[in-house]
């Protein structure tokens, strides 16, 4: 299998720069220098010197939880591509659904956000989703291929290998409901199809990360499924020895995979 997997976390709003030690260093010690896996972490803006200093030579990598879709400027309170890079961020979390809803964040913008990373040689994790009402309603093909193509518009082939889809059914983050295995495969095998048809035979290595509430008790089930290729983690990140079973899930998945 071409495709390592990524356990990721998004801290979201949470932890000062003090805690955020306090959280990280252990899942840094844990992690050392393991290559099995790629694991990330993605504190608030405020917190990311502090992680950052402690990776040392560690492979855990730092990740932000957003950007502004522009290089400089006068643009108060953003925080560009450039400025995240200088902090040792190799990943930027864009287009998450608290971001779509609360701040009303459109996929023409996320787009803008998309090409900024890659042009800082920074890693875009899309995240994509489809609310309760729009799975009821028989649409979520339709509203994550809109997501798809909307967010990767003029993604340069050379690049699109770094991009990363994370797959959030919206009324799964945060409520403790789950997609079964197999509702999550089936989604995930359709977002592989249709990156296929945005970006061709370079999908196969783009990675798919499970986004809705994943933890350790459905970790296994969930990344033994082939286009699973990890999880993005709210919660259960927050909380260093869950976070750091999640990472036993993936180091067993990815072998079971090889």
């Amino acid at each position: 299998m071409s495709r390592k997997i990524l356990i990721a976390g998004n801290w979201k709003m949470n932890k000062t720069a003090t805690e955020a030690v306090e959280l990280a260093k252990p899942i840094i010690d844990a992690v050392a220098n393991q290559n099995d896996i790629d694991v990330l972490m993605c504190p608030t803006f405020t917190s990311i010197p502090a992680v950052s200093a402690l990776v040392g030579n560690s492979t855990a990598k730092i990740g932000a939880q957003n950007v502004s879709d522009k290089a400089s400027g006068a643009y108060t309170g953003e925080i560009s591509a450039a400025m995240l890079r200088d902090l040792q961020v190799s990943y930027v979390i864009l287009g998450h659904s608290e971001r779509r809803s609360y701040y009303g964040e459109t996929d023409a913008f996320i787009n803008k956000k998309v090409l900024a990373c890659l042009e800082s040689n920074l890693k875009p994790v899309l995240c994509v989703g489809e609310t309760l009402e729009e799975r009821e309603a028989g649409k979520v093909e339709e509203v994550i291929k809109t997501q798809l193509v909307g967010g990767l518009a003029d993604v340069p082939a050379d690049k699109a290998e770094s991009i990363v889809i994370a797959y959030e059914p919206v009324w799964a983050i945060g409520t403790g409901k789950t997609a079964t295995p197999e509702q999550a495969q089936e989604v995930h095998a359709f977002i592989r199809k249709t990156l296929t048809e945005i970006l061709g035979t370079v999908s196969a290595n783009i990675r798919i990360l499970y986004g809705g509430s994943m933890k350790p008790s459905n970790a296994d089930e969930l990344l033994a499924k082939p286009d699973i290729d990890g999880g993005l983690i709210g919660g259960a990140a927050l909380v260093a020895n869950d976070f750091l079973a999640l990472v036993n899930s993936g180091v067993k998945a990815q072998a079971a995979k090889a």
